[in-house]
Order: C-alpha cells, then structure tokens, then sequence
C-alpha cells in the first residue's frame, strides 16, 4: 500500500526511541526499523556483511563469523573516510528494504524509526515526523545504563547527532520521555488516534486526486 501514512520516529540516543516504538506495535501498527533491518543484512552470508569483510577485511570477522560489531563501531567512529565506507555498503541495502516494507503496509499508517534521520538524511516521503525527546542530562544517564559504553563515549555520540533544539524545531510532534512509562504509554495512544485520524484524511485526499504535503528529506 505506497499510499500508506508514514510517520518518520527519530530521537538522540538514550531517548527511549525502542520503548516508544514498542507501544505503537502493541497498538497494531506496523513498525519498520531501520536499526533492525541494518543488524539482519549484516548478519552472516547476508549482501552487507559479505561486501563488509571485503571492504574492510578479515579481521572484522569475530571467533562465532558474526561481525565484530563493537570493533566495526570503534573503527567508524574515529575515521570518517571508513565511515562513509561503510555507509556507502549499508545505507543503499537498507533504504531498498525500508522501501520494500513500506510498500507491503497495509495498515492505515506506519513508522519508520531512523536514529540518524536527519543526520544521514533520508529520501523518503514523511507524512510527519515524530521526535522522541528529553533532557541531555537524563539522556546520558539512560544511555549509560543502556549501553555497554563509558560517559565520554556517549558524550561523543551526543555531540556527533544533531543538535537537540533544531532536531527539536524540524518536528510535528514531540514525545518527551522524562516521566513514567505509564504517562509514556498515554502520550503514544494519544499519537495514535491523531495518526489514524490523519491516514483517513490522506485517503480521502487521494480519492479526490489531491495527495496533500509530505516532508521529503534529502
């Protein structure tokens, strides 16, 4: 369904971006994880992970043949040339895949959550985009609790995303999750009303020949 509503969800790390998107599922709405597809092509034998070994050598390859993601990690984020080496191998697959599960929706509306999507960019069509949100300080507190990475390393990661005011300022909705996963669970159900409302109107205006404004992020 190509005319399905597409919600784009993004949030710095540590924000809760996996939690939010896990209420929404439970909801019935068809989640499509950029981080998720990621992890399957670069799973053994897969396109990614055979031209990754190719690129960047045996050596990346952990004792179980899965790739050492951690060292991978490590190399990328202290050189931008093998950066862009390896988002030149990943990013074409998954944006091919995002586009194959976008197309097989066939629920009013669904989310694409792409922690980098507005620092790597993205050539889809965004009905809305939905930022999960919350203070820098809690941030590097949730992220350090989360992730098996020291303050520095997180702070980095912090520093190298988009700033929090403007990821702020490019949203249409904002979910700040600084408060119990119960009035969490709220402000998503909430979301969820206003998204079907929207998905409606969307068919509507199609059926009328007019397709109405969507963000395209380049």
């Amino acid at each position: 369904m190509s005319g399905t509503f597409r919600v784009g969800l993004t949030g710095g790390i540590g924000s809760g971006k996996s939690t939010v998107t896990d209420i929404f599922q439970k909801l019935g709405v068809n989640i499509i994880d950029a981080d998720g597809i990621t992890h399957e092509l670069q799973a053994i034998d897969h396109p990614a992970y055979n031209e990754i070994i190719k690129q960047f050598g045996p050596d990346i390859i952990g004792d179980n043949r899965e790739l050492n993601r951690e060292q991978l990690r490590k190399l990328v984020f202290t050189d931008h040339e093998l950066k862009t080496k390896l988002e030149n191998i990943v990013h074409p697959l998954v944006r091919a895949e995002i586009s194959r599960r976008i197309n097989r929706c066939t629920q009013p509306y669904c989310i694409i959550s792409i922690p980098l999507l507005f620092e790597s960019g993205s050539e889809y069509k965004f009905d809305r985009i939905l930022v999960v949100d919350l203070p820098e300080d809690l941030q590097l507190v949730r992220a350090s609790h989360r992730d098996e990475v020291t303050n520095d390393e997180i702070v980095n990661i912090i520093n190298s995303q988009i700033n929090r005011a403007k990821r702020l300022e490019m949203a249409d909705d904002i979910i700040c999750n600084d408060k119990s996963i119960d009035a969490l669970s709220t402000e998503v159900n909430k979301l969820h009303l206003k998204y079907l409302q929207l998905a409606e109107k969307k068919i509507d205006k199609q059926h009328t020949g007019f397709d109405g404004e969507q963000h395209n992020l380049i």
